[in-house]
């Protein structure tokens, strides 16, 4: 009986045991049905609300930002730090980091972004990715950027000194890359600041002329000078090929031989021999005392000047100058030199020599066209006598008239002050209606011409407007815009000097919208700032060359009044 009772209790046990399980597994089953009837709690996603630029809240892009900019973010919800840390990131138009330091505020929803230093008028990017994650787990989803261009930095990068002191200091640190630098052995003019052994003929006629501006500032001595220029003169009559006396456009500044400019080009430049010319009869009338040196130096750029074939190179007879010639090639380049652009110097000399000169049909049909070169056209109210539309680029006012005098010149085509100083206006006033929106053009920073580029090197002007400024083309038209050349050589010196203020003057050329600084200086351009500066200044170039007697012949020869 003992043992029945105890199977009876155990039977009860297991059947209350088994009455619990079905009751729990239905209250479990019933749970997790409503469970799974019920929506799942999302996360709130993570939201930019508002962006701030230095106080100004205006969309993603943000002009004229300071140098020193605050950028403020602000979001719906607190961020992560470290994600905020790990994930934004600030970058310049070359896709470089900019460090930048972040701070929280507001319980941690507003970012609040405090880059380095930016430099002036550069485009730069605050890169929030989609990975940007808040404090409840929430992305952001979408990446954001927010664009900004810098500002000009107003502050100046040199002490204030007057103009003329900034002048000459102009002239006289630009001097430096046609004495310190002129070539070792030649002592020619290097073509740009890594040409090596490769001189310029006409870069060199420019130095030469740099050295009388030398010489009258009391930068070098005239024995100096004078022994520098015989160097030169020496070399080009004993090492140097030439090619019915004309020189090529580059030369091995250490044997002579003949540097091809390209695979055709490897022969006479017609052009770049009248720009050596012109320094050198320059010289030849400046250095005039009775000294052995001096003697032999004049004698020396006669043999020179007056072995020269300009009649030659009419291509038999042609009324029209060809600018080169090869003993490879022959003519194949097949290059006139017509009118309007910077080779009036060209037909000048080719009247003027006294042992190949060229009559004036050549001049009147082959340079002027017969008065085709003449434009008439108004540009900016401005009335451009000769040349294409907007006259080209700014060195077509600068190369023949670094010697030739425009202010009283004249022919049956043109006032060539009125040309020149129209043309300059023409392209001033290009750069302040800036058209194609560049950063930086005004009324401080124009001046389009030939130079380097973050392209490569073109002839830039009006019609070929690719954001580039070149120092030369405002300063070396100081004779004709004096006023607002100064106002921008002040802008180049005191406003971008920290970028363009270098050991040789100024660099080539820059472009405020690209953010690029040249780092190359050019003979080409170099020497036309210190000579215009000084044509401006005194006049010395223009009266020195204007009284040489066979130009004062040619000139007339021609039909001039000057």
């Amino acid at each position: 009986m003992y043992k029945y009772r105890n199977n009876t209790n155990l039977s009860i046990r297991v059947y209350f045991i088994n009455l619990s399980i079905l009751a729990y597994y239905m209250v479990f089953t019933m749970s997790c049905t409503q469970a799974s009837q019920e929506p799942e709690t999302v996360p709130e996603q993570l939201v930019c609300k508002i962006v701030k630029v230095d106080g100004i809240s205006d969309g993603y892009n943000y002009d004229n930002v300071d140098l020193l900019p605050t950028i403020e973010l602000t979001f719906n919800l607190p961020v992560s730090m470290a994600s905020a840390l790990t994930h934004i990131k600030m970058t310049d138009m070359n896709n470089a980091d900019i460090p930048v330091q972040l701070n929280f505020d507001e319980d941690d929803c507003k970012l609040i972004i405090l880059p380095v230093k930016l430099q002036q008028w550069r485009q730069y990017s605050l890169n929030i990715p989609a990975a940007l994650t808040a404090k409840n787990g929430s992305t952001l989803g979408t990446q954001l950027s927010v664009n900004l261009t810098t500002t000009l930095d107003q502050s100046d990068k040199f002490p204030r000194i007057s103009d003329e002191d900034l002048l000459t200091l102009v002239q006289k640190q630009t001097f430096k890359y046609f004495w310190d630098f002129g070539h070792p052995v030649s002592g020619m003019a290097r073509e740009r600041s890594t040409s090596g052994n490769t001189v310029t003929t006409g870069g060199t006629g420019f130095g030469v002329m740099a050295m009388i501006v030398a010489v009258e500032r009391k930068f070098i001595t005239r024995d100096a000078a004078v022994e520098r220029i015989q160097t030169i003169v020496s070399f080009l009559k004993n090492n140097c090929t030439r090619y019915h006396g004309a020189f090529s456009h580059w030369i091995n500044g250490q044997t002579g031989a003949t540097q091809p400019f390209s695979q055709r080009d490897n022969g006479a430049d017609l052009v770049e021999t009248s720009f050596l010319m012109q320094g050198l009869l320059t010289a030849r009338q400046y250095f005039s005392e009775a000294s052995f040196a001096e003697t032999q130096l004049r004698n020396d750029i006669s043999l020179l000047w007056e072995a020269v074939e300009w009649d030659w190179f009419r291509r038999d007879g042609q009324n029209v100058l060809f600018w080169h010639w090869s003993s490879n090639y022959n003519w194949e380049m097949n290059h006139q030199i017509r009118g309007w652009d910077e080779c009036l110097i060209t037909y000048v000399l080719a009247a003027s020599s006294p042992t190949h000169n060229i009559p004036k049909t050549v001049y009147d049909d082959g340079w002027a066209r017969n008065g085709a070169m003449k434009n008439g056209s108004s540009f900016y109210g401005i009335t451009l006598p000769l040349g294409s539309a907007y006259g080209g680029p700014l060195f077509f006012s600068h190369y023949s008239f670094l010697g030739l005098n425009p202010q009283n010149l004249r022919d049956n085509y043109a006032v060539y002050w009125e040309q020149n100083v129209s043309h300059s206006l023409i392209n001033m006033n290009y750069c302040i209606d800036n058209p194609l929106k560049y950063k930086g053009y005004s009324a401080d920073c124009w001046g389009l011409t030939a130079s380097d580029g973050n392209k490569g090197y073109s002839a830039h002007s009006p019609t070929n407007d690719q954001g580039v400024i070149a120092p030369t083309a405002a300063l070396s038209s100081m004779p004709y815009t004096p006023e607002e050349s100064l106002r921008a050589l002040r802008f180049f010196y005191y406003k971008l000097g920290d970028q363009l203020w270098k050991s040789y003057g100024f660099v080539d050329a820059f472009n405020l919208t690209a953010g690029w600084y040249d780092d190359q200086f050019l003979a080409i351009d170099q020497g036309p700032i210190i000579v215009m500066i000084e044509n401006y200044r005194t006049g010395l170039l223009w009266e020195i060359f204007m009284a040489c007697p066979e130009i004062q012949e040619g000139l007339s020869k021609l039909g001039f009044t000057f």
